[in-house]
């Protein structure tokens, strides 16, 4: 009877994994509530997200110091060598995150590429920037953004398949059992449908799963992308830059410039899972 054993730790990792998707959700519900609840809600068509806050809200505090990097070398105003280096050309910033970018980079005008992003993402125009985004209820609380629900399903996505593994050990025993197999795979099966059933519908309710966005900040996204193809060049080629992070930079040097800079690739995937 050891499989019964391996059949309470898969229902232990099943509900264990299943109830933090849960919880997950209703924290996500009750931050949007909050921001509606102050009177801060966005309507994405009279105000629609910044760039700014849009990269926050896509990729979290990184992303934005990449966008004002990004857009500070496309106006020719920040040199970004395929070296990894940044050089600052004017030294006079437009807004506070120009300013903190090119007061990261110091006196001399020269730095390289990664401890820039990193004081740039630390900065407090862009603490400022999550406060805001958080008491609009559009942006996930700070300490929470390790248990919302892109990490909860992340979570039920590994449980499915210890289930399943966890099944396949106990149908392999060599001891032999009073039970026969097809009912210990039955048995099995419960825990597995569970995840799998949490994980469709998640995946029908509030997908896409971000690690920064609340629901109403993701539907804000949304209305970014859609009206994005009526804007200028520029301003297109920047909202994917905000989106979807440096991979959706075009220029092979730059490209080039983030990836000796210690770009972290990982942080493409924090927006949609």
């Amino acid at each position: 009877m050891f499989w019964v054993l391996l059949l309470l730790l898969a229902w232990v990792v099943a509900g264990a994994a299943c109830t933090r998707l849960c919880l997950a959700a209703v924290r996500a519900a009750a931050v949007e509530r909050s921001g509606a609840a102050d009177g801060e809600e966005r309507d994405p068509v009279a105000v629609p997200l910044t760039l700014y806050e849009a990269a926050f809200l896509s990729g979290g505090p990184r992303r934005v110091a990449d966008l004002t990097l990004v857009s500070m070398a496309r106006q020719r105003r920040l040199l970004l060598a395929r070296t990894g280096w940044a050089t600052v050309v004017d030294p006079h910033g437009r807004d506070d995150m120009e300013r903190s970018v090119i007061g990261a980079i110091g006196p001399e005008g020269q730095s390289p590429i990664a401890p820039v992003r990193a004081a740039a993402a630390t900065a407090d125009p862009v603490r400022g920037l999550a406060d805001r985004l958080v008491r609009a209820g559009l942006a996930v609380p700070e300490g929470h953004t390790g248990t919302t629900i892109a990490d909860a399903v992340r979570q039920v996505r590994l449980a499915a398949p210890a289930v399943a593994a966890l099944g396949a050990a106990a149908l392999l025993l060599p001891t032999p059992s009073e039970t026969p197999r097809h009912l210990v795979a039955l048995w099995f099966a419960l825990p597995l449908v569970l995840t799998l059933g949490c994980l469709a519908t998640a995946r029908f309710e509030v997908h896409p799963y971000s690690r920064w966005a609340s629901p109403a900040g993701q539907r804000l996204l949304g209305a970014l992308r859609r009206g994005a193809g009526g804007a200028g060049d520029d301003r297109t080629y920047l909202t994917s830059v905000a989106v979807r992070g440096i991979r959706a930079v075009g220029e092979p040097d730059l490209r080039a410039a983030f990836a000796h800079g210690g770009h972290d690739r990982r942080a493409e995937g924090e927006q949609e899972c």
